[in-house]
């Protein structure tokens, strides 16, 4: 048999690793991936790729580390399906008797034996003068749902993996469940005014919202933003969907006035009514948009003074005291990195004002595990244990939301949302950074939307690592945004199943997806969906392979379906009958128009203001917007929502009139979808959108607040007009939270 081309071995690497040969763009044409591509992320992935040598010992290498490892580092199981474990031995040891323990979650044990030439064999390799062989060790059955570790010895040798046993099923409502369906407003939190705070929505506003919700428009569930930390600073650092950390909050949501130690701080109640500070939080509460480094640097203010003034309760070991200890044991490492990166750039941003990222820090402290971020810890302990007291708090006050809700008879309550990204510049990066694979990026192909494809500019996940970590870190994403809610987002959700990565230097249009080990992480989603009682949206917009959505509708995974999208294949708009039932519906997303502005077109225009489309593609895509009006408003007349005595020409309609907005919402309450979310912007008619994608200081993204506040939602004759009119469409849909919800 000759021996491989290079060209042959580089393909057999790349397969091995999950590298696609090639893939179909929106407009049907196949681009296959360059080898120079594959070069290159085999290189970011550790491969050695320059030569047909290095390519066959990396391969080599590779198949020994699997044989020669007597158990893989984590098993994802099914619950239905008999329990095992695949072990692998060298031929020789087939002689051998197998002793194991089995560490059930709960803390039980079983012992286990077995003789290894009675045990079925799988698979054989042969490696130089040795056959190594692959046997399959069955496990007590009734294993419940968890995570659990097997330790294996078979003579001198011993390994562990990690067992976890997963349901077949994401977890669902019993009420949708049954048929039922449930409606919401999705709405962003700092964006969210009232008469009362501090210039930037926080939790006690949200309960405001809540009680609209829940008793006006008699709805399920409020969906929010990504809550993640972030670093507060425009145009660069306000993204909820960039953030500084995917497991814990940003600060600024806090009420600070509504915590206990508000309560009994007399210092942080003077400074509260002083006239500077009553100006500052009057003009923060004026302004048209989120002022993040100043209503960031106001709370740190107060939260310091409420933290000195919690610090003599710590030293008392006060019941208070006994919980926030709780609570940093159970967060253990994570928070504690956390919380050390946090203290780590404030104290060194503010000796040298222009050192911004942690690339840029002092040697000694870019690795978390070096002795010089020991020394800082220990030193001061106090500013660490303070962002450790800011997250315990956030917790403590989301939870006392989520119970509100409840009590309000939303049956799901929150809705959360998990971002795909995280800031290559952040703290999950600097405490986490083996998770992630240096030389790529994260982005997407070209297509219409995009012509020369996407950088989203951060780098993927590094899956090898994530299998040799018991998919911990993953696991702790997940459960981390379940926490406090009833239902979770997850941002691109294909990302469980490939991602496009793009090699560093070159370009968006220069990439090439690669495979994710889909099976385990759609498997892990669902038991913490099960556990934490948590329904689970997958954004799935854009290009989706059929077998992904088949997939994730295997796992009662709700599909993510908007109105501009959903269009056949001649580009009609699909009927409301024709949507699929396991799905949310919604109006728009924070990247794409409102309802009105779609229609006058604020968002061509937005990006043409902006500098990022030239005066013949606003033409292009005003026409483009004149053609799908006119369909979108063909179907509505079509579907009997508009009054048969209206003008049938769009070109007659300038605005979104009452007409048009009540058969949009109308058109989406009556799709069979389970979950129907209206975007706040959407109910009340706004015309800008949160996000531009493609421009950050040319368009005030991330910064938007309400039309109406908490307040004027109760009392303002438009903002009246709108609730009734919503939840007309709830009552008629029997999406009611006033039924089983």
């Amino acid at each position: 048999m000759p021996p491989e081309t290079f060209e042959q071995l580089l393909d057999r690497a790349a397969a091995a690793c999950g590298i696609e040969p090639g893939y179909w763009d929106i407009w049907g044409k196949h681009h296959a991936t360059p080898a120079e591509v594959k070069r290159a992320i085999l290189t970011a992935m550790g491969i050695p790729a320059g030569s047909p040598a290095e390519l066959e010992a990396a391969l080599a290498g590779r198949a020994r580390r699997e044989w020669e490892r007597l158990l893989p580092p984590a098993l994802v199981v099914s619950q239905s399906e008999p329990p095992a474990v695949p072990v692998n031995v060298s031929a020789e040891f087939l002689g051998e008797r197998a002793s194991a323990t089995l560490r059930r979650e709960d803390g039980g044990a079983t012992a286990l034996e077995a003789n290894l030439w009675e045990l079925q064999q799988t698979a054989s390799f042969e490696m130089e003068t040795r056959t190594f062989v692959r046997l399959l060790m069955p496990l007590p059955a009734g294993l419940p749902l968890g995570y659990h570790e097997l330790e294996l010895h078979i003579g001198s040798l011993a390994a562990t993996t990690r067992y976890i046993v997963t349901p077949d099923h994401a977890w669902t409502h019993p009420h949708l469940g049954r048929g039922g369906r449930a409606a919401g407003i999705s709405l962003t939190l700092y964006g969210i005014r009232s008469a009362r705070n501090w210039g930037c929505g926080d939790f006690r506003d949200l309960t405001g919202v809540l009680d609209w919700v829940g008793r006006d428009l008699q709805a399920g569930f409020v969906g929010l933003n990504p809550l993640h930390a972030i670093h507060n600073r425009r145009p660069y650092n306000t993204s909820p969907y960039l953030p500084n950390c995917l497991f814990y909050q940003n600060f600024i949501y806090l009420d600070v006035e509504g915590m206990e130690d508000y309560a009994v701080c007399r210092r942080a109640q003077r400074l509260r009514y002083r006239s500077d500070i009553c100006a500052e939080i009057e003009s923060l509460r004026e302004a048209p948009f989120v002022e993040y480094e100043r209503v960031a640097a106001l709370k740190l203010t107060f939260l310091k003074l409420l933290f000195a003034q919690f610090l003599r309760e710590w030293r008392r070991l006060t019941p208070r005291a006994r919980e926030f200890r709780s609570f940093v044991g159970a967060e253990g490492e994570l928070l504690e990195r956390f919380a050390t990166y946090c203290a780590l750039d404030e104290h060194l941003h503010k000796h040298n004002p222009q050192l911004w990222i942690w690339p840029e820090w002092p040697e000694e402290y870019r690795d978390p595990q070096s002795p010089g971020v020991d020394a800082f810890r220990k030193r001061h302990w106090r500013s660490v244990m303070f962002y450790q007291y800011l997250q315990w708090q956030i917790d403590v006050q989301l939870r006392r939301v989520q119970e509100y809700a409840r009590g309000l008879r939303l049956g799901i309550g929150l809705y959360h949302d998990l971002a795909l990204a995280t800031d290559r510049f952040g703290s999950d990066l600097w405490a986490h950074r083996a998770f992630y694979v240096a030389g790529c990026r994260v982005g997407a192909p070209p297509d219409d939307f995009s012509p020369a494809g996407q950088d989203w500019g951060f780098p993927p996940p590094n899956s090898e690592r994530h299998r040799e970590n018991g998919y911990r870190l993953f696991v702790e994403s997940i459960r981390r945004n379940c926490r406090h809610g009833g239902a979770l987002r997850i941002d691109h959700v294909m990302r469980l199943f490939r991602l496009y990565w793009i090699p560093d230097e070159l370009s968006a249009a220069q990439g090439a997806y690669v495979r994710e080990q889909s099976q385990d992480y759609v498997r892990l989603l669902a038991l913490e969906s099960v556990r934490n009682r948590v329904m689970v949206v997958g954004e799935d917009l854009g290009t989706v392979e059929p077998e992904v959505r088949r997939a994730l509708a295997g796992f009662g995974i709700l599909s993510y379906r908007l109105f501009y999208f959903e269009q056949d294949e001649k580009g009609e708009f699909h009927r409301y009958e024709d949507y699929p039932s396991q799905a949310l519906v919604s109006s728009t997303t924070h990247d794409l128009p409102t309802l009105a502005g779609f229609w006058t077109g604020a968002d061509i225009e937005a990006r043409r203001r902006a500098g990022v489309l030239d005066e013949a593609g606003f033409r292009k895509q005003l026409a483009a917007r004149a053609v799908e009006k006119q369909k979108m408003l063909d179907l509505l007349f079509q579907e009997e929502l508009m009054p048969a005595h209206l003008p049938r020409l769009a070109e007659t309609y300038p605005e979104l009139t009452g007409e048009l907005h009540n058969a949009v919402v109308g058109f989406l309450a009556l799709t069979p979808a389970q979950l129907l979310a209206i975007n706040q912007e959407d109910l009340t008619k706004e015309t800008e959108q949160q996000n531009l994608p493609g421009t950050t200081s040319q368009y005030p993204n991330w910064g938007r607040k309400m039309r109406f506040s908490v307040e004027q939602l109760h009392s303002d004759p438009q903002a009246l007009a709108y609730t009734a009119m919503f939840r007309h469409w709830i009552a008629k849909t029997g999406r009611s939270n006033r039924g089983d919800l």
